[in-house]
């Protein structure tokens, strides 16, 4: 080996070594702030909210078996992330503090209510509250685009739009609902929903958000009180997740399944191990790019997005007004207005039992769809996809080859699948219900 070719070697070798050096500092660092924070919050929480205050997940994976029923369906990746000072210093005190107060409540008669009552941390505005004023009724925001008047809906066509991760039905509804056919909006219902903790629809601070949660909700929205007995399906991203869920609970009412992106990991022996694998596939500890930095530290330390939550999310109408002020337009784009609209209770729960959790819970949705024979299963994925790895829907694709088409765009990522060629993309799900 040359001179040159073993200087160039070694530079990338401790170039890699000082970059891993800095991440483990960065992220230990991380992991001190979160301790520090979950103490805060505690304190800060309890002046606020009393014995209403939600539980954190700092505690060992051991301390779960406490709680309540509820805790059986939690993902695996909440208490079993892993931190250098889990077991240290300030996490066993804030355990000690909640164990004292439980105590101190059972002592007292005390209930854990109010839960429905919006956080102090959450934003008040009229619309991020307007749900509690359906005397919470669970039900979720549904966007609707019926047939032309003077049409019966009894020979329409359904089909159930489901959105992704920090996204609303405006996704669809600004974009495909637009671009479609005259005469698939003809024939056609559309349903755009807004996911559990998202957009328009509840947020409960009592609910931990699984999946069963989305699929009972979406029922009580749209499959029961529209009588759906026939329809087909559109997701993206964790709403693939949702809708595979929902296709095998109604196999003989799905008659398609479109999937954009889908989150899928092959379901390891241990559902715990599947569960932990998603969180480091999608959201594993790095600096660089700075997105996949920004997800690793929303998705591993609940305190410190709880911060970014208050500071962002809670105050979304003063950042919104900044965007307009400086980039001098009266409305924004919705994606920009979507991605502050969520609590953070919501989006910690959402991507840990739904994009985490329900990992291991896929193969055995689609194993259904594939005995029932009945549904058609079609993936579309951007080949620049940074968010989801293609091997996703490689896999999806070798495991089950008779159920799925996998259908790979060239040069487009995560959301320009969708987004930079709508026109396309609306005449590609014209053509999968047309032959399902």
């Amino acid at each position: 080996m040359s001179a040159e070719n073993l200087a160039g070697k070694w530079t990338r070798k401790s170039g890699r070594t000082l970059f891993d050096s800095i991440t483990c500092v960065v992220f230990l660092f991380l992991d001190f702030l979160d301790a520090v924070l979950c103490v805060v919050f505690k304190l800060v929480d309890e002046f606020f909210e009393g014995n209403a205050c939600t539980p954190c997940y700092c505690g060992k994976a051991g301390d779960k078996n406490g709680e309540n029923k509820e805790t059986e369906m939690l993902s695996e990746s909440l208490y079993g992330r892993k931190y250098m000072l889990r077991n240290m210093g300030f996490l066993g005190f804030a355990r000690k503090w909640r164990i004292y107060r439980k105590k101190k409540d059972d002592r007292d008669g005390s209930v854990n209510e109010g839960l429905m009552v919006n956080r102090w941390s959450d934003c008040g505005c009229q619309s991020c509250v307007s749900w509690m004023k359906k005397e919470y009724d669970q039900k979720l925001h549904v966007v609707v685009k019926n047939l032309p008047q003077g049409r019966g809906d009894e020979a329409a066509e359904n089909v159930i739009f489901l959105h992704g991760f920090l996204s609303s039905s405006s996704f669809w509804t600004e974009t495909i609902f637009n671009n479609l056919s005259e005469s698939v909006k003809d024939h056609y219902r559309l349903f755009a929903v807004d996911l559990l903790g998202f957009g328009r629809s509840p947020k409960p601070n009592d609910c931990m958000y699984t999946l069963l949660d989305h699929v009972e909700r979406i029922d009580k929205s749209v499959i029961s009180p529209f009588h759906l007995n026939s329809f087909h399906l559109v997701a993206h991203s964790m709403g693939c997740l949702i809708a595979l869920a929902l296709a095998a609970k109604y196999p003989k009412f799905v008659k398609s399944v479109t999937l954009v992106a889908p989150p899928y990991l092959p379901c390891a022996k241990d559902g715990a191990t599947t569960s932990l694998m998603a969180l480091n596939t999608f959201a594993g500890k790095t600096l660089w790019p700075p997105l996949a930095f920004g997800k690793s530290v929303m998705s591993w330390y609940e305190h410190v997005g709880r911060c970014f939550c208050v500071l962002f999310c809670r105050n979304h109408r003063i950042w919104e007004m900044i965007l307009k002020l400086f980039t001098l337009r009266r409305e924004l784009n919705f994606m920009e207005v979507d991605l502050t609209r969520h609590t953070h209770h919501s989006a910690w729960h959402n991507m840990h039992n739904v994009i985490c959790g329900a990992a291991k819970l896929m193969d055995k949705y689609l194993e259904i769809l594939n005995k029932s024979r009945s549904v058609k299963v079609c993936i579309i994925h951007g080949d620049h996809d940074m968010e989801v790895p293609l091997d996703c829907s490689n896999n999806m694709k070798m495991k089950f080859p008779e159920l799925v088409e996998l259908n790979m765009i060239e040069n487009v990522d995560h959301t320009s699948v969708i987004l930079g060629r709508v026109r396309e993309f609306a005449k590609s799900l014209e053509h999968i219900w047309a032959s399902s």
